[in-house]
């Protein structure tokens, strides 16, 4: 393992003595986990916590239209949403200790429709979309809020849809790296054409896994759905980054930290919540 050596200044008293301090030059696998429409970064604290325990740096981040920005809800567009995710995955990118060949994007909803644009935009390795969405390229200048009327995005999003037709499919369709495509059974926002278009554009694609949340709905408003999206998620990113003895391992810590704090008598916190007047995708 290389190691980087810095000189430093140790003060003794009244006086100073010199040291070198000596580490691990290792750079490590960046996570950039991107909301969907209505949501926050809250919703992917836990699971960011659960990478950066395994050795991942990871960056959650407010779209702008939400959080301390929702004053721009009704007017912000997927432009400028789209750069607000380059943004981010630049400052991730810059820290000094990540890796930038082993980048990972994960995102939800709308956060999975920018996310596989992103990856036409900057080096993407693994990109994890659940209940990934999917908007008419013809109405991409118009603000999120202004686009036609729900009926009119449901009929779309029954099509089979090409990846010339599409912005995010093309995207898709040139990404090399591993892809999970999570969906959830009774999804009521997202149909299963929708994913089959996605995974079905990943033709280039290193390799795909497609699951599928039993029960689960859009927003996974049930805890049991939220921690197996959180294990599916965890786990197949600690495989992919660490290699199989280092992810059977994860999965073996993660069992045992589960088991303690059931015996404690704690609970993970609810992630995905459903925010409230805010339609989602």
């Amino acid at each position: 393992m290389s190691t980087h050596d810095e000189l430093v200044d140790i003060p003794v008293g009244d006086q100073h003595i010199a040291g070198t301090l000596v580490t691990p030059r290792t750079l490590i696998p960046g996570v950039l986990f991107v909301h969907g429409w209505g949501g926050s970064q809250q919703q992917y604290a836990e699971r960011a916590c659960k990478l950066a325990a395994i050795g991942c740096a990871c960056l959650t981040f407010d779209l702008r239209g939400h959080a301390q920005t929702r004053s721009q809800h009704e007017s912000v567009t997927r432009e400028d949403n789209l750069a607000d995710v380059v943004a981010a995955y630049d400052v991730l990118a810059a820290h000094p200790n990540v890796d930038t060949t082993r980048m990972a994007v994960v995102g939800s909803s709308y956060g999975g429709y920018l996310a596989a644009i992103l990856t036409s935009l900057r080096p993407v390795r693994w990109l994890a979309l659940r209940a990934p969405a999917l908007y008419k390229d013809s109405e991409w200048s118009l603000a999120k809020r202004q686009l036609k009327t729900r009926q009119s995005l449901d009929a779309y999003r029954l099509q089979r849809v090409r990846p010339e037709e599409s912005r995010a499919l093309r995207a898709c369709s040139d990404f090399t790296g591993d892809v999970l495509i999570v969906e959830s059974q009774n999804d009521a926002i997202i149909p299963p054409p929708v994913v089959i278009n996605y995974r079905d554009a990943c033709i280039r694609a290193h390799a795909v896994t497609h699951k599928v949340l039993q029960g689960a709905d859009h927003a996974l408003s049930d805890v049991a759905c939220q921690r197996a999206y959180t294990d599916t998620l965890v786990d197949w990113l600690a495989e992919r980054m660490f290699g199989p003895a280092l992810g059977a391992e994860v999965v073996r810590a993660k069992s045992a930290a589960t088991a303690a704090s059931r015996d404690d008598g704690q609970r993970d916190a609810v992630d995905d919540a459903i925010v409230a007047g805010v339609a989602p995708a």
